[in-house]
């Protein structure tokens, strides 16, 4: 059962551009077993997520729940809401005030306001992979094992491109969350997941491929749910994810953890590509041990992570079946 207690307030924050926010609310929910009383999880979501994991509108409920990969009867499961995210009443309106490391600040300090000093892992897609990076390069022993998913420790020159032209969009089109989203879902798939679905087949009714048609519909599906504010500041955060920005090299920071690092790329993510991740494994695994490098095998691109719940579920199984066998 999920549970959303009442938001933690963050006070007096100062973000790494240096504005100054009085108050920050921070909400959460939590599934599974009660709080200190169980292993703990940290889910961070991806751009256009929220906390709620599991459950039946749960954006990750194959994963999460009663008997299942991370099963709900044998850990605590916690996931923030990015402040600004949309799903409460908190906008941010200057959201170049932050960058991922930021949010991870303030993740961190949701961790402490809940007496929280160390979890049993922390996992997250995309850009929620992105701030579970930025947590453990701040705080090394905070956790057993990190999972980032479809995400690296940095966003590329290409990332950065393909954000740059997402926030050309959001501020410059008279359909800003729709033309966004159209352009987005590009990144998200990939040629192949579009040749496999539409085979070039027309809508007749609309007169056009279907893939145009397919393509409206999510970003008119997007734009009845979500805020164009919370778009410019999620963009944001995927475009600033660099745990060595303003820091130490990426060996300095990373020697200092003992957690269990299990990276998962998919080989056709045109965002996050499996080369940048296969290029991270090899960098860690010559100076730690326990680094780990597996890959979905799927034609839809970055999305992969959302729809291949199978294959997710074989490649962590090991990780949380083995903590079920402990216990």
């Amino acid at each position: 059962m999920e549970n959303i207690p009442n938001p933690i307030n963050i006070q007096n924050f100062t973000t790494e551009n240096g504005a100054r926010y009085h108050t920050l609310p921070l909400s959460f929910t939590l599934s599974g077993l009660p709080l200190h009383s169980a292993p703990i999880v940290l889910v961070n979501h991806a751009l256009t997520g929220n906390a709620e994991v599991t459950g039946e509108n749960g954006w990750w409920s194959d994963l999460i729940g009663n008997g299942k990969t991370i099963d709900t009867n044998i850990y605590t499961v916690l996931a923030f809401n990015v402040p600004g995210n949309g799903n409460d009443s908190f906008i941010i309106e200057n959201y170049k005030d932050f960058t991922t490391r930021d949010i991870a600040r303030i993740f961190l300090t949701g961790l402490e306001a809940l007496n929280i000093n160390y979890v049993h892992t922390i996992i997250g897609g995309s850009v929620g992979g992105g701030i579970a990076w930025e947590m453990l390069a701040l705080q090394p022993k905070i956790a057993e094992h990190l999972i980032p998913i479809a995400t690296d420790w940095k966003s590329t020159d290409w990332m950065i491109a393909n954000c740059f032209l997402q926030e050309q969009i959001l501020n410059n089109s008279t359909k800003p969350i729709e033309d966004a989203r159209i352009h987005a879902m590009l990144c998200y798939r990939s040629p192949e997941s579009f040749k496999e679905k539409f085979q070039r087949t027309i809508n007749t009714n609309l007169s056009v491929f279907n893939i145009e048609s397919w393509l409206a519909h999510h970003g008119e599906k997007l734009q009845k749910r979500y805020q164009l504010s919370s778009y410019k500041l999620m963009n944001q955060l995927l475009k600033t994810i660099d745990i060595t920005r303003n820091s130490d090299d990426f060996e300095t920071l990373l020697s200092k953890t003992t957690a269990s690092i299990h990276i998962i790329g998919i080989n056709s993510d045109l965002f996050f590509t499996p080369k940048e991740n296969r290029e991270t494994y090899e960098e860690l695994k010559k100076f730690k041990d326990n680094v780990f490098y597996s890959e979905i095998d799927s034609v839809h691109g970055h999305d992969a992570f959302l729809i291949e719940y199978k294959q997710l579920d074989h490649l962590l199984a090991d990780i949380f079946k083995a903590e079920t066998i402990k216990r």
